[in-house]
């Protein structure tokens, strides 16, 4: 384990707990900064009914209720009073993640590090998204009790927060695409490669565990949604038409119907897992005998690194994919390629992959060597180490304006800065 000279405390704040938006990155984070010898929280806001289902048992979080302006203030306040680290990094630039790490800032003096794993604005037709509401409208947004601006997550709260991007001491991204946007260090997603090793699991005795010993299975290990292309893999399905072929989703869908939209059209190629917890997902990819990850071209996916497939490759499957985003760059030869929303390519590969099964595997064997190498929680951890110095040395920097506010009434420095929460007991 790598250790730093003084170990300091890190706070993960993430927007939201409820579903594996944030979690998940911050998760990776967590266990990249763990190796490198901190101490580290999790801390955030539940805008669901309950925890994000996944969260391993042994990783502890503190949870505040979120809710809409300005109910949320109480937990914000709740919030600022429980993150003491060190260091602050904010998961997405969110305002109940970057803003509230900001407001933080501004009378600790802690160092800021703001993470961005998705560009959040892509979800509402990226550069092209304005508000302008007419004086009626704005005023309904703002007073009604269901006004679209009483939300926390509203888009013209995150295009202010990436406006505010410049007021972080460091930027971390996981793709090229958010690094040419936002700058910053590249920081891609980690895979914990020694849980996620192949020769701990049978497949075959996995195949036997979760029922799919009959069928070769393609396997999709997450959440569907439209632009993740599982309709061109069911579309290659249907031209094959061979019958012992079957589409693995794990999970499922906690965003909607979408899963269930698709098990009504395609349901004779679908087998559907429940989610698992991490620890159990490589037992689950084990039995795959190909990761599917037919990601789609759009604004959403050119941001994105598919976790899906560092789950094949650390696995050491052969994992079908499209031309989209850093995709080639991350297999880099290692997988089968097709062009994005392209059904006949599809097809073409799943047949010439079980034609060769071995030839497949072996290609398979060699992504693993790629992921433990450029993509493995240790190399996530070596890539990190430099933003972290650095927010330490700022840490180190600011040690005489903190000493300023040891003294300080906490409640009167808060309110100071925001006076609308002054009732909050």
């Amino acid at each position: 384990m790598m250790v730093t000279q003084k170990q300091l405390k890190v706070s993960l704040l993430v927007w939201n707990l409820s579903t594996n938006d944030g979690f998940i990155r911050a998760y990776l984070l967590q266990k990249a900064l763990i190796r490198l010898g901190y101490e580290v929280e999790i801390v955030g806001f539940l805008f669901g009914d309950e925890l994000y289902k996944a969260i391993p048992p042994e990783v502890k979080v503190y949870a505040v209720k979120g809710c809409n302006y300005p109910a949320i203030f109480k937990s914000i306040y709740s919030i600022l009073k429980k993150i003491n680290g060190d260091i602050i990094y904010a998961i997405k630039p969110q305002a109940a993640s970057f803003g509230v790490a900001l407001l933080k800032k501004l009378y600790s003096k802690k160092p800021v590090i703001l993470d961005i794993d998705d560009w959040e604005l892509s979800w509402h037709g990226g550069d092209e998204w304005q508000y302008k509401p007419t004086v009626k409208q704005l005023a309904r947004d703002l007073l009604k009790p269901d006004g679209a601006l009483r939300s926390p997550n509203h888009p013209l709260y995150v295009k202010w927060m990436e406006k505010l991007v410049s007021c972080a001491d460091a930027v971390t991204v996981h793709n090229k695409f958010l690094q040419q946007r936002f700058g910053g260090t590249f920081i891609p997603n980690g895979k914990d490669t020694v849980l996620f090793d192949p020769s701990r699991y049978n497949p075959e005795a996995s195949r036997i565990r979760y029922g799919l010993s009959e069928y070769k299975i393609l396997m999709f290990p997450g959440a569907p949604r439209p632009y993740k292309g599982l309709e061109d893999v069911l579309i290659a399905l249907d031209k094959i038409n061979q019958p012992d072929l079957r589409l693995v989703i794990v999970g499922g869908s906690p965003y909607d119907d979408y899963d269930k939209q698709l098990q009504q059209k395609w349901g004779r190629w679908i087998i559907k897992l429940p989610s698992y917890p991490a620890d159990i997902m490589p037992d689950v990819v084990a039995a795959a005998h190909i990761v599917v990850v037919p990601q789609r071209d759009t604004l959403e996916t050119r941001a994105q690194f598919p976790l899906k497939l560092t789950d094949g490759m650390s696995m050491s499957k052969p994992v079908l994919s499209t031309r989209v985003g850093d995709i080639p760059e991350i297999l880099d030869g290692t997988g089968y390629l097709v062009e994005p929303a392209s059904p006949e390519q599809i097809g073409e590969q799943i047949q010439l992959i079980f034609d060769d099964l071995e030839l497949a595997n072996e290609r398979g064997r060699k992504s693993r060597e790629r992921c433990v190498k450029k993509y493995s929680i240790e190399a996530m951890a070596a890539n990190l180490k430099s933003v972290i110095s650095q927010a330490e040395i700022l840490n180190s920097k600011d040690q005489d304006i903190l000493r300023d506010f040891q003294g300080a009434d906490f409640d009167k420095t808060l309110w100071g800065v925001h006076p609308k929460i002054s009732g909050v007991k």
